[in-house]
C-alpha cells in the first residue's frame, strides 16, 4: 500500500527548506530557531558557524509550567520573554529569526513579539 503525504506536513516541510536556505546564524547575529508542537514550544539561539547553542528556553521549564497551560499563546509569550532576557544576559543583541517552517501566526508570532519586547532585534 502506498503511503499518502499529508498536504499540511508537506507544506510545512517546503516552508522549512525555503527558510533554512536563506537564514544562517553566525557569531555576530545568531539564529533564533523555534520548534512548536501541539503541547509545547521551545526556542534556541544558535551560532551555526561554531555549531553550538548559546541560549535556550522552553515551555518544559518549571516556571512556565507553573503558570498553567504550555501550548497556548501566553506560554509562548513567556518563553519569548525568557529567551530574550537570557540572550541579552549572554551578550546577544541581534538575531535572525528562523520560524522553523511554521507560519508567522499565533504562538510563533507571540514568541517573536515577546522576544522583541525583551530587547532582541530581528
Amino acid at each position: 500500500m502506498a503511503t499518502k503525504t499529508n498536504p499540511r506536513q508537506a507544506a510545512k516541510s517546503r516552508r522549512q527548506r525555503r527558510v533554512r536556505k536563506k537564514v544562517v546564524g553566525n557569531a555576530g547575529r545568531p539564529r533564533l530557531a523555534v520548534f512548536r508542537s501541539n503541547r509545547h514550544i521551545s526556542v534556541q539561539v544558535i551560532d551555526d558557524t561554531a555549531g553550538h547553542t548559546l541560549v535556550a528556553a522552553s515551555s518544559y521549564e518549571p516556571e512556565v509550567r507553573a503558570a498553567g497551560h504550555t501550548g497556548n499563546v501566553d506560554a509562548a509569550a513567556t518563553v519569548g520573554r525568557l529567551v530574550g532576557e537570557r540572550a541579552k544576559a549572554a551578550g546577544v543583541d541581534s538575531v535572525v529569526f528562523d520560524r522553523g517552517g511554521n507560519r508567522y501566526h499565533g504562538r510563533v508570532a507571540a514568541l517573536a513579539d515577546a522576544a522583541r519586547a525583551a530587547g532582541l532585534e530581528f
